[in-house]
Order: C-alpha cells, then sequence, then structure tokens
C-alpha cells in the first residue's frame, strides 16, 4: 500500500515541482518559477472562492494559496481566499461566497457535520464545489465534486510504519487541533501502523510556546517515549527544542513540510517528513473548478485524487529542499 500511495504521490508531485524554484535562485529558478504558471487561458474570466481551516501563522497553509495562486493566473480566474479555524467562522465564510455570487468554491472539510449543510446550500445554488485537504471520507456525502488531498489514515499507518523500522519502542502522537478528522485520522494511522506502545496528547496550536512546554513537560513525566511525531512543520520545529529543555532523548519525526525542515532533516535533529503536497492541493483545486466550468471535466471519477503520502528524509531532502526554499512544498 505504502508504495502504491508513495507513488501516485510522487508521480503528481513531479508533475508540479518540476518548476518550482523562485527568483531567489537566479536566471534557472526564473524560468522554473514561470513554468509553474506557463502561459494563460483564453476562457472567459471567473471568480474562484477557496475557504480553509487555516490558524493565523500556520505556514503550511500559504504554500496551498500559492498553488491556488498559481492555477488562478493561469486560469484566468480571481482568486478570493478566506480561512478561519473554527468551524462556525468557515461556514460563515462559504455563506458569504455564496452571497456574493462566485463561480465556485474550492473548501477544506475539517468538521463535516458543521460544514456539509452549507456546503450543500452552494450546490443547491449552482456553484460547482471542489473539496480538498481535509474531508477525504465526508466529501461525497457533501456533494463535492472532487477531492485533492491525501488518505490521512494510510499516511498515518506509513509514519507508524517508518517509527518501528527506525527502532522506536514508545511513541508520542502531538495533536495541535482538536476535532479536526484529519488529524485524528493521522495519529489513529499512526498506532495502527507503529503496534507498539503508543500515546496521544493534545496542544494549542495556535499558541506555539505553549506547544513546547507541553511537550517537554510530557518527555520529563514519562522519559520511556523515544519517538516524538507531530502532525504540522512549525510544532516539529517546537518539538526539537522541548527534547533538549526536557533532556529527553527522543527523535522527532513530523506531518507536512515548510522552508526550515530540510535543514532539520539535514542535521539529523528530524528524522523524515511526511509531505501531502499543498501546493499541488491548492493548485489542483482551483484547476479542477476551471475545468469544470470550461469543458465539464472532473477530476477523480468520484473518488479522491491523492497527492500524498510523500516521505522526506536524508535521502531524497536535496531534491525536495530546493523547492522548499523557493515556498512552493
Amino acid at each position: 500500500m505504502w508504495k502504491r500511495i508513495t507513488a501516485v504521490g510522487l508521480a503528481l508531485g513531479l508533475a508540479v515541482t518540476a518548476g518550482a524554484c523562485s527568483s531567489s535562485g537566479g536566471k534557472k529558478a526564473e524560468e522554473d518559477s514561470a513554468a509553474v504558471t506557463a502561459g494563460k487561458a483564453n476562457t472567459p474570466a471567473i471568480t474562484i472562492a477557496m475557504v480553509t481551516h487555516a490558524a493565523p501563522g500556520d505556514t503550511f497553509w500559504d504554500i496551498i494559496r500559492k498553488g491556488a495562486e498559481s492555477a488562478a493566473a493561469k486560469d484566468n480566474v480571481t482568486l478570493k481566499y478566506s480561512s478561519d479555524p473554527t468551524s462556525a467562522n468557515q461556514a460563515n465564510l462559504i455563506q458569504s461566497a455564496i452571497d456574493s455570487k462566485v463561480d465556485g468554491i474550492a473548501v477544506t472539510l475539517p468538521d463535516p457535520p458543521a460544514l456539509i449543510p452549507v456546503v450543500k446550500k452552494a450546490i443547491a445554488a449552482g456553484i460547482p464545489v471542489i473539496a480538498f485537504n481535509a474531508g477525504i471520507t465526508s466529501f461525497e456525502q457533501s456533494g463535492a465534486l472532487a477531492y485533492f488531498g491525501s488518505d490521512e489514515s494510510v499516511a498515518g499507518e506509513a509514519a507508524g510504519a517508518r517509527a518501528k523500522q527506525d527502532g522506536a519502542k514508545h511513541v508520542l502522537c502531538v495533536v495541535q487541533e482538536q476535532g479536526q478528522v484529519q488529524l485524528e485520522a493521522r495519529c489513529d494511522g499512526v498506532q495502527k501502523g507503529f503496534g507498539g506502545q503508543y500515546d496521544k496528547i493534545y496542544v494549542n496550536g495556535r499558541d506555539e510556546p505553549s506547544v513546547q512546554t507541553t511537550i517537554a513537560a510530557k518527555l520529563q513525566q514519562d522519559k520511556s517515549i523515544d519517538m516524538v511525531i507531530t502532525l504540522g512543520a512549525p510544532f516539529a520545529l517546537r518539538a526539537i527544542q522541548s527534547v533538549k529543555d526536557s533532556g529527553s532523548s527522543a527523535k522527532v519525526a513530523t506531518f507536512d513540510f515548510n522552508p526550515q525542515i530540510p535543514a532539520q532533516i539535514k542535521s539529523g535533529a528530524l528524522q523524515w517528513a511526511i509531505d501531502q503536497q499543498p501546493f499541488l492541493q491548492g493548485y489542483s483545486a482551483i484547476d479542477g473548478i476551471w475545468l469544470y466550468k470550461t469543458n465539464g471535466n472532473i477530476l477523480g471519477g468520484g473518488k479522491p485524487t491523492l497527492t500524498g503520502p510523500y516521505l522526506v528524509d536524508k535521502a531524497n531532502v536535496d531534491f525536495v529542499g530546493k523547492f522548499a526554499a523557493a515556498g512552493t512544498r
């Protein structure tokens, strides 16, 4: 299963990241950056709203937004991006997009019971909806045309299996937002794939200093924990410091990626990261709506289109790292 999913994620990722460097890398990087949005559609201009559950300051969502902006630039789309980590406010943002009569909505579904009713309102109003990033098990129920993202249960199992392969005996899984289905699926998958002693703690992902102290306190309390797995790149950086603060010898690994991660993997402070390729999620969600509006196409055949998991460790971090430096991984 791991090989199959990795192949899917890699194939999709290469299609986008082959040209994902920024101008900071010189002429070649400028050419590569232009390749991400090469050409521009001559189709009629449309407006698409993207509504996510991003928390303020979480750099993961910057990468999703860059992907969406790249597709919008190519597709002659006006992109209206908004976000809120609370389900009620996210639902209100979707309703605002409906009221403004946008041509399409790309949305995350971290809390399906709270968000599916308003997604159905959008569809009833004749607005096509594509789900991405969160809601892989519920997007069909919502009526969304397609889904782009990682199967978090499979990704979690892969992480657990890798922790076991690395020789871990006691894993701690750190959840930064309680109640979000995709995060719970990750930790559940870790437990299943690992099969050994396992704990889970909840931290306040909107207060990173408290994340660091909470993890450190847990490591001080239980010296048998020898691997910490975080569910987001910023929290991995905090966990690395928590290990130092607590005097623990635990190793750290994470889900997701940002420009700071490659250096941590190279130094050995971070063992590996499982990337769900957020640039690809944002890009595909906008491009998918454009394809539907301009040519009636629906990607995925009613099933999720997977963008990950894609595991990054010392073996491939140099390749991925150059794209991370450009802010697209």
